[in-house]
């Protein structure tokens, strides 16, 4: 039977730890590799089953206390790191729980504890909601028929179509097993202003005719800054400027693009002396754009 470190398993350097840090450390893990957000990787799949598996056996104190004995005869020891063959028969988890799934635990009236249905919903953000985090209130229907509202903090640079796990807020368990938890899949909204392209964000820049044909610095609003741009002389409608790292957040602790898309635009009334300077340029000038 292989050893299997589920301190090493949650990223834990050592057993005197908190349940609230065991649960923190779950959490961390279990988002990195959720099956949601690593569609198709089975060894992702695979871990994300230990890591389960590891909060079950450490989040409760008799079985905690259980594993800590062979944990400190086995931890550091040649060969018995923690290893998970695909396939495998998990007999150490049988070990504590007997020849059960990992879902399910016997209690003491013989009935099978199983936990409760998971249940999912849904927010929408904003683009830059979801790129400074926020707090949402939701409201859910309980099995009784009684509306419960929950606050949720959303994270900063959380992803579209990205699910934040709520422990414990989904159906409840069967004879005594753990509530199922509630998945929010987030969902980001683009606006007026900005448009989400995987990492990248795209805005329109409105440009007036002599910003275009002259160049200038521009003043744009983006994400969560104001930003100096340099407009090239020449520039046409259509065109695209690209600002490097004022992206959205790439979850790497860096940033993709900022792309403007320039429109030039002209006034809709013009003055007596905007109307002869448009005049006497259209007099002077030879370009032609329909021949160009």
């Amino acid at each position: 039977m292989i050893f299997k470190d589920y301190y090493k398993i949650l990223n834990l350097d050592t057993n005197k730890v908190t349940l609230t840090q065991i649960k923190n450390a779950y959490r961390e893990q279990a988002k990195k590799y959720h099956p949601d957000v690593n569609i198709g990787n089975k060894k992702c799949e695979e871990r994300f089953k230990d890591i389960n598996e590891a909060y079950k056996i450490l989040s409760a104190t008799a079985t905690k206390r259980k594993y800590d004995r062979i944990w400190a005869r086995n931890v550091g020891s040649k060969g018995n790191t923690y290893t998970n063959k695909r396939g495998q028969k998990n007999d150490f988890f049988t070990m504590f729980f007997g020849n059960i799934n990992s879902e399910e635990v016997k209690t003491s009236s013989g009935k099978a504890a199983s936990k409760g249905e998971n249940v999912e919903t849904e927010i929408k953000l904003k683009i830059e909601e979801a790129f400074i985090g926020a707090s949402k209130n939701i409201s859910l229907r309980t099995v009784d028929g009684k509306m419960k509202t929950l606050k949720i903090d959303v994270p900063a640079g959380i992803r579209h179509n990205e699910k934040i796990r709520i422990i414990g807020q989904g159906k409840p368990g069967q004879n005594g097993g753990k509530n199922g938890d509630l998945f929010i899949r987030v969902k980001i909204k683009n606006d007026s202003e900005f448009t989400l392209e995987g990492y990248n964000l795209r805005k329109l820049l409105y440009l007036t005719p002599w910003e275009a044909a002259l160049g200038q610095k521009v003043l744009v609003h983006g994400i969560n800054e104001d930003i100096s741009v340099y407009i090239p002389a020449g520039t046409s409608s259509g065109e695209s400027i690209c600002i490097e790292g004022k992206g959205y957040k790439d979850g790497k602790g860096g940033r993709g693009d900022l792309n403007l898309e320039v429109r030039i635009t002209i006034p809709k009334k013009c003055t007596e002396k905007e109307k002869e300077l448009y005049k006497e340029l259209k007099e002077i000038s030879k370009f032609n754009p329909r021949k160009s």
